[in-house]
């Protein structure tokens, strides 16, 4: 027997919810299958399973929100049991009531179907804000039926909650004010911007951030890049981003130093390159997730990855492993119109890349003075792996590969 658990999909997560199974009780599950969508304070992430056997049981209902480390599911050998027909999912663990005489079989269910006002059959879905509604209004939501199996919403819940046309109105109370009505939820931009917040504070207060910069002219990459596009289809075309990510994941491969984590204080060393891509969302927010085996990538596979990063990362479709496996951060604020960025390394990563905006500047070149579109590189180490030695070996590294663009 193996157990699933709630994942921890980054350093500031501390809990999430179970937005919806992906598999039932007998499904055989493979490391690496996906197996649940998880809400965290930053997007719903869809999970992938650590351990491989038969679903044996799933103990989690979909919309309730557990810590990292609880027991979602159990994954045997063998063949699970056949699912009830009221639900896969298992109740929660409880003594089991003898059975009933007839009479108080009545009562106790009219008694159970006020405590299942928030539960669901399982062939319909239910929203969380729905499935909220309906424990507060007293709703029992197997009486709710939608079109064409579409999720059960809050304003059916609210349809059903208001009172029949056709029955006597009683005394309305007073109208009740804004002011005194409960205070709402945190929106998830707000609950994304409170993760952040810790995290960053923890980052700072524990890590001492080491700063270095320096300019590069990357007019021999943008040459490069120019022709290398005039033979591809305008949907694959590349960026400057691009050569940008893999001349920093060549060389975090070539300098192991700043590619990892530190972790019970000692430094370990990451195995491949996974390269988080700072990323906005368009609600609001940050995300990190990560590209991974990024210096073994070709430039166009490379371009391919970051695109398909940005598409679900604003779409809340990222793995959770996408989310865990970075071993060092690229951000990139040129489209900002931001010149330099010092970043705030992620923790428990020891270094964090950024590039600002490509602007033109006068440069000397063999002696001579022209025009030359360069960009601020910046490092921000963490200094119990590495020193401002290391760190200058790593930028200089950074530079010299894209100043030979045909290399990457």
């Amino acid at each position: 027997m193996a157990d699933f658990t709630m994942p921890s999909l980054g350093a500031d997560m501390d809990e999430g919810t179970l937005q919806e199974w992906l598999v039932k009780p007998g499904d055989t599950v493979h490391k690496g299958d996906v197996v649940a969508v998880v809400d965290t304070s930053k997007a719903n992430i869809e999970v992938e399973s650590f351990v491989e056997g038969v679903v044996q049981q799933l103990l989690v209902e979909p919309g309730t929100t557990v810590p990292v480390g609880q027991v979602l599911a159990v994954l045997g050998d063998g063949v699970a049991a056949a699912p009830s027909p009221e639900a896969s999912v298992a109740p929660p663990v409880a003594a089991e009531a003898p059975p009933a005489a007839p009479a108080v079989a009545e009562v106790d269910a009219t008694k159970a179907d006020a405590t299942k006002a928030s539960e669901r059959p399982e062939s319909v879905r239910v929203t969380p804000l729905a499935r909220r509604l309906a424990a507060e209004l007293g709703v029992d939501l197997r009486t709710l039926t939608t079109a064409d199996g579409a999720p059960i919403r809050a304003k059916d819940v609210r349809a059903a909650a208001a009172p029949s046309p056709a029955a006597p109105s009683p005394a309305l109370p007073e109208p009740v004010h804004e002011e005194a009505r409960p205070a709402q939820q945190p929106s998830k931009a707000e609950a994304m911007r409170t993760a952040i917040a810790h995290l960053m504070s923890r980052s700072k207060r524990e890590i001492p951030h080491y700063y270095l910069s320096t300019t590069v002219d990357l007019g021999r990459a943008l040459d490069w890049l120019h022709e290398r596009n005039r033979a591809l289809d305008v949907s694959h075309r590349l960026v400057p981003a691009a050569l940008m990510l893999k001349a920093t994941a060549l060389a975090a491969q070539a300098t192991p130093a700043m590619n990892g984590f530190w972790v019970d204080n000692a430094f370990s060393p990451g195995g491949s390159v996974h390269l988080g891509i700072a990323i906005s969302l368009r609600g609001g927010g940050l995300i990190a997730p990560a590209l991974h085996n990024a210096a073994d990538l070709p430039i166009e596979e490379l371009m391919a990855g970051m695109r398909d990063l940005v598409a679900r990362a604003r779409t809340g479709r990222l793995r959770g492993s996408e989310l865990s496996d970075s071993t060092i951060t690229v951000t990139n604020l040129g489209d900002q119109g931001v010149e330099t960025v010092y970043g705030v390394i992620y923790p428990p990563q020891v270094a964090l890349v950024g590039f600002g905006r490509v602007v033109e500047r006068p440069w000397a070149v063999d002696g001579l003075i022209g025009v030359r579109p360069v960009t601020t590189l910046t490092l921000a180490g963490d200094h119990r792996a590495t020193d401002g030695f290391t760190g200058a070996r790593f930028l200089a590294d950074i530079e010299q590969r894209l100043q030979h663009p045909e290399e990457l």
